[in-house]
């Protein structure tokens, strides 16, 4: 499994020894469908963080959040 692609048939034929070598190893196999990855097998990694841990460092953007909000910037609707 030194190429950690494989495709959809082969992977139903050798499911089993794909995910033993999953937990043994660690490593991530990509599932192709006609050359195009589907799907992914990885070991699961329960979160041990804190929500707001795994949230940092995800905002997009921040623009004086403590500043009021100006009239133009709502759209009404009726």
């Amino acid at each position: 499994m030194e190429n950690n692609e494989v495709s959809k048939s082969e992977f139903k034929a050798k499911a089993l020894e794909f995910f033993r070598k999953v937990e043994a190893t660690g490593t991530s196999v990509i599932v192709t469908d006609h050359g195009r990855p589907t799907l992914e097998v990885r070991p699961y990694q329960g979160i041990g963080r804190s929500p707001l841990d795994v949230l940092r460092g995800t905002v997009v953007r921040y623009d004086d959040p403590t500043e009021p909000v100006a009239a133009e910037d709502w759209e009404l609707t009726q």
